[in-house]
């Protein structure tokens, strides 16, 4: 797998109103990574990814469940990238900013696993700082950027805003939600062709009430 962000230019930029979602990694110390990297694991993406490798978005996917699964359907719904910039990209444990359908293999898995998602460690901080800039420097100075994350601690927050500032936005119905949730939410408004609001992440409230129970659905 290839280290950072990789960009193309595909032409001017217009006027419309570019969006980049940012997505939170999931978990890869729980019993879901350990069941994908066990050698005996038959499943389909667990012998994809030994042998070939498979997209850190799929995987990811299969780690957090419904709530990654929420943000790709939703990115595949609402993303508006600029010309040659992708819709939304993967927060990375010492890998930086990836596009979902970077490859991965077992042996990357493992060496992310090592890395702490905190910013006192620089093999995540620095990768994440370097390819946000790259990002920036690619979609232009009026692109907004959604984070589809927690804003309860500094880890994603701190390095983004020094990079986005006020342009990194937050959807506002996630606060007081748990990752289930905000996942099932996602699915409904992609499913639905309804979007969520948007507040600056910099201002956002952090905790709140919890909000009542979504209502059972099927799509």
């Amino acid at each position: 797998m290839r280290h950072g962000i990789k960009l193309s230019y595909a032409g001017p930029r217009t006027l419309k109103q570019h969006r980049i979602f940012l997505l939170s990694p999931a978990h890869s110390g729980g019993e879901r990574a350990k069941l994908i990297l066990r050698d005996q694991a038959q499943f389909d993406l667990a012998v994809q990814l030994r042998r070939e490798g498979a997209p850190i978005g799929d995987v990811y996917s299969f780690l957090s469940g419904l709530y990654f699964r929420g943000k790709i359907a939703y990115v595949k719904a609402f993303g508006a990238p600029p010309p040659g910039v992708p819709a939304s990209v993967v927060i990375t444990p010492g890998r930086g900013l990836l596009p979902p359908e970077t490859i991965v293999t077992v042996e990357d898995m493992q060496e992310m696993a090592t890395v702490r998602i905190d910013l006192d460690d620089l093999r995540y901080r620095e990768p994440l700082e370097r390819d946000a800039r790259i990002l920036n420097d690619a979609a232009g100075p009026h692109c907004q950027y959604v984070l589809l994350g927690s804003l309860a601690t500094p880890k994603y927050l701190k390095p983004l805003l020094d990079v986005f500032g006020d342009r990194l936005l937050f959807p506002a119905e996630f606060v007081g939600r748990g990752d289930m949730s905000r996942g099932g939410l996602m699915l409904r408004c992609a499913h639905q062709k309804s979007e969520l609001n948007y507040v600056p992440a910099r201002t956002s409230t952090r905790h709140g009430a919890r909000p009542e129970k979504l209502p059972k659905w099927k799509p």
